[in-house]
């Protein structure tokens, strides 16, 4: 081999070589930089984390001071006001209290296993004034109590369940989320969606907080009762709300009504804390479930994600 063609192979072998290297160079630092931002990422979500947990935590100290304070629950007490967006280091945090017994529990349509009269018809009613069809209660009935018998007219068992194109068995158990309302019978996405600012699942029974429920969970008290007799109860309560359930019986619209006084209260013994952080590349959302009793307050239950209709009021397009 010339002289001159050594030359030229060495030319080769070394640009090669740092064509290699430099094709090495720049995918360490391409990983390096995928790194750097992963771990930023995950900087920023376990900082957003505290942040809601934080937010948790503050709506347990709210309650708490509430209780002491008042022993009766309104919107217009501190621990319903919603408040402003807070800036921290990197980001922000939002957050809201939610009464749950601003709505109607849907485990309550049976009790000791079997169907709550009281409850069924008053959910009836509410779905009426809806324009739902109340037949939708039945099947709602049968997936909750601990039998197998199919409720007269409309009820679902197992028998109707196992006929679909996936097939699966009834619950026969209290709901423990309200989204299990999509499995039900004649619960389409629509219908769920219309019912799911009025209802709620929880682990206990109880009853509506008549300071807190809206005008159409209070006009389906009573059969003969209209919108506009709920919007009335609403307007009469004031910022102040009722003091007790002898005075929001004694309403002028609730005159010569029936009202059942088992579906009703003054006071809220579950809420739900939600809120949302966003730090940096980071966003967090929670939602917890907060039990007050006389004697404590416990969170029972954590979501990272949650139904829209409780969702903190922030754009996530942001």
């Amino acid at each position: 081999m010339r002289y001159g063609q050594q030359q030229g192979v060495a030319l080769v072998t070394a640009l090669l070589v740092v064509a290699i290297a430099t094709v090495a160079a720049v995918a360490m630092v391409n990983r390096q930089q995928l790194d750097i931002r992963r771990t930023g990422s995950l900087l920023h979500g376990e900082q957003a984390w505290a942040y809601v947990v934080g937010a948790e935590n503050w709506a347990v100290v709210v309650l708490r001071r509430d209780r002491e304070d008042s022993k009766i629950d309104t919107l217009g007490e501190d621990w319903s006001t919603q408040p402003p967006v807070s800036f921290v280091e990197g980001g922000s945090i939002i957050g809201r209290l939610i009464d749950l017994q601003g709505r109607f529990n849907v485990n309550n349509l049976v009790s000791g296993g079997g169907a709550n009269v009281a409850n069924i018809d008053y959910y009836k009613r509410l779905l009426r004034l809806l324009d739902l069809e109340e037949e939708l209660a039945d099947a709602l009935v049968d997936w909750i109590d601990d039998d197998i018998n199919v409720r007269f007219p409309d009820g679902a068992e197992d028998e109707n369940y196992l006929l679909l194109e996936t097939p699966y068995r009834v619950s026969n158990r209290p709901l423990a989320d309200i989204s299990e309302l999509r499995l039900v019978k004649g619960y389409t996405a629509e219908v769920v969606a219309r019912l799911q600012p009025y209802l709620v699942a929880l682990p206990e029974p109880t009853p509506i907080n008549v300071n807190t429920a809206d005008a159409v969970l209070l006009a389906a008290l009573d059969a003969d009762l209209g919108l506009s007799d709920g919007e009335a109860l609403v307007e009469a309560r004031g910022e102040d709300g009722y003091e007790s359930v002898d005075s929001f019986k004694n309403q002028p619209a609730l005159n010569a009504k029936q009202v059942d006084d088992s579906l009703l209260s003054v006071e809220t013994r579950w809420f739900l804390m939600v809120s949302q952080a966003d730090i940096g590349q980071g966003r967090a959302r929670l939602a917890s479930l907060i039990q007050r009793t006389d004697d404590a307050l416990r969170v029972v239950r954590r979501q990272r994600e949650f139904l829209d209709t409780v969702s903190v009021p922030v754009d996530d397009d942001e």
